[in-house]
């Protein structure tokens, strides 16, 4: 299958593109991260990925920030909510509905997140998003399943992928 896979960062993306060609999809990394804050950032895991991308031998397509649109659909009235709030859960609407957009634009046949392999995030939550969404082509994998997230730490060390120290957006900024 023709995977759209979303890429958060290039370490969560490690483990997901792995276990998507193990599994004999053929996978492109969909970087669409409009929340990250601030640009520096943006690039410096932008970079990451493009950096992961070599490495696996997997397609990129990067989709290129609006921060004002996250800010006005996402953030706006929802700026004081804590990490793991109703903010995260808009922001991952925002992020799933961008990359079905573009699995549907660019004739993927499915699409899924990298976002499930973090252990600090909600995977039922973001599933079942993504299945809402998804039209019935959301591929459903919660890649923190079978020490996922280690294998992923494992492979940023391997491949040497910056590892960022907040989610990304200046709300989850410590």
């Amino acid at each position: 299958m023709n995977v759209l896979l979303h890429t958060c960062c290039g370490p969560c993306a490690s483990h997901c593109v792995w276990v998507l060609k193990t599994l004999g999809h053929k996978v492109t990394m969909f970087y669409s991260n409009a929340n990250i804050w601030p640009p520096e950032e943006f690039a410096r895991r932008r970079e990451g990925v493009e950096k992961l991308a070599r490495l696996t031998k997997t397609e990129l397509i990067v989709d290129e920030p609006d921060n004002a649109a996250w800010e006005e659909t996402v953030a706006k009235g929802f700026e004081t909510e804590p990490e793991r709030g109703a903010r995260c859960a808009r922001c991952f609407r925002f992020n799933l509905s961008r990359t079905r957009d573009a699995m549907n634009t660019l004739d993927f046949e499915a699409f899924t997140t990298s976002l499930t392999v973090s252990p600090y995030k909600p995977s039922p939550l973001i599933l079942g998003i993504g299945r809402e969404l998804g039209e019935g082509r959301f591929l459903e994998e919660n890649f923190k399943k079978k020490n996922g997230y280690l294998h992923s730490l494992e492979l940023s060390r391997e491949y040497g992928l910056y590892r960022q120290q907040y989610c990304g957006c200046r709300y989850s900024i410590r």
